[in-house]
């Protein structure tokens, strides 16, 4: 089930997305938004995103979860498969512009995969 109407919260959400290429943790977005809707609204419209390709999701670090926008998704396929990287120090999260071979397992079919890369980025390294 994907975005059916494109709401005022719809367009207040996908516009996080627009502001930075960086990824962005829910917690984070929650308390953006926290004036805008509820954070029950805001899980209900990222899932909604990420079955319409629009936005992708991954675990980072303790398991939190970060949402990033897909580069030529659709509601049927989702064709970011790369690795995140995750800045230990600011907490910074970019989508990888590489490729990465998910190999063939024998008598499985893997449908997801997820690598998170972990170190400091260019800024925090400069400091």
């Amino acid at each position: 089930m994907g975005i059916l109407r494109k709401t005022k919260s719809v367009e207040i959400v996908v516009k996080q997305f627009d502001k930075d290429s960086s990824a962005i943790s829910v917690i984070t977005l929650v308390e953006r938004l926290n004036s805008d809707m509820n954070k029950t609204t805001v899980y209900r419209i990222l899932n909604k995103l990420e079955d319409d390709g629009v936005v992708h999701s991954f675990l980072g670090k303790n398991g939190h979860k970060w949402y990033a926008k897909c580069n030529n998704c659709s509601s049927t396929k989702h064709h970011d498969v790369h690795p995140h990287f995750q800045c230990i120090t600011c907490g910074k999260v970019d989508c990888l512009d590489i490729n990465v071979h998910i190999p063939e397992i024998p008598n499985r079919n893997v449908e997801i995969a997820q690598v998170l890369l972990q170190g400091q980025c260019d800024a925090c390294i400069k400091n």
